[in-house]
């Protein structure tokens, strides 16, 4: 009797061993080789040397383990142990206030509220931790854009109708800023994106930067207006319960290794931007120039008909609550 209970033991402890000792899954929603790739291979590495191997983490680009907001789901189950995408609002609708358009007119000012312990981010964190996840690390993107595959009647003018059907991500603030900036919006699952662009389905896109036009929909752009539509940050992910039960010391090196992670992206961000522009436009597209009197145009009819629509949905005492914290 007592030989099998201690077989049962050692079982129970080699299994337990051999799932600690297992990669963790780590996904993202772009292509192997994008700059967001090269960073969280340079993170798993990282991790990987400063645990002595106790964790180390598979990546799977491209969405190759669900769409993003699935993910973000299943690192709320521990089915996935991390992520590094944009924040599913499907999961929280006040997720929304991640994309509020023109929250914050520069890099200086993003920084200000996106990064380390800043006000935005406790709520963000707070907002995550609901769903059974810990927030590790901010990766900012860009500023966003508009990517066309026709030209526009006026670009940069937001009070012309410009006649063209954009897709935009299924949530309202893109679908609203769309609508109030000359074009037609077509809410669209990202998977669907390419084929509706080329097939002329839709003109273009609202919703995403350079950075991602460049990496998945070069082939489609052949107009890219850098009109500074939104700060996109995407959040390193990890499910709370498995980084609650690691050991202090491997915790705290996967801590400051995430310190790290984000704040090498804050040098690099701005250069990274102006680099995939310039890779647009050196795979055909036109780059077309947008004044910054057009941008601050364009930001003061957002705020006045976009904003109110979305404090609305998100919960408009809290979503003030947090808009009132944005830094200057």
């Amino acid at each position: 009797m007592k030989k099998a209970f201690w077989t049962v033991v050692m079982l129970s402890l080699f299994i337990a061993g051999a799932a600690q000792a297992a990669d963790w899954k780590l996904a993202h929603v772009r292509p192997q080789g994008a700059a967001i790739d090269v960073d969280l291979n340079w993170f798993a590495d990282e991790v990987k040397a400063a645990t002595a191997g106790k964790i180390t983490a598979k990546i799977y680009p491209a969405s190759a383990l669900g769409d993003y907001t699935v993910v973000q789901e299943r690192v709320g189950v521990g089915a996935v142990e991390m992520a590094c995408q944009p924040a599913a609002s499907a999961a929280d609708k006040r997720f929304q206030i991640l994309f509020f358009p023109y929250l914050v007119k520069d890099y200086a000012q993003a920084q200000k509220n996106f990064a380390g312990d800043t006000p935005l981010r406790k709520e963000i964190g707070a907002l995550y931790e609901k769903q059974g996840i810990s927030v590790l690390a901010a990766w900012p993107v860009y500023f966003g854009g508009i990517s066309l595959n026709k030209e526009p009647k006026a670009p940069g003018d937001p009070d012309v109708a410009q006649g063209l059907k954009v897709r935009v991500p299924p949530m309202k603030t893109f679908q609203l800023l769309a609508e109030n900036t000359g074009y037609m919006a077509t809410p669209m699952p990202f998977s669907e994106v390419f084929t509706a662009v080329q097939t002329g389905v839709v003109d273009g896109i609202i919703g995403s930067g350079a950075e991602g036009y460049y990496a998945s929909f070069r082939d489609v752009t052949k107009f890219y207006l850098p009109t500074n539509t939104h700060f996109e940050v995407w959040y390193l992910i990890v499910n709370s319960e498995l980084l609650n039960e690691l050991d202090a010391p491997e915790r705290e090196k996967l801590l400051e290794v995430a310190k790290k992670f984000e704040d090498r992206r804050w040098q690099t961000v701005e250069s990274d931007q102006k680099m995939n522009e310039k890779k647009l436009e050196e795979n055909g597209a036109k780059i077309v120039a947008v004044t910054p009197e057009q941008i601050a145009k364009t930001a003061a009819i957002a705020e006045q008909k976009v904003w109110p629509e979305i404090l609305s949905d998100v919960g408009a005492d809290w979503g003030k609550s947090v808009l009132d914290k944005i830094i200057e």
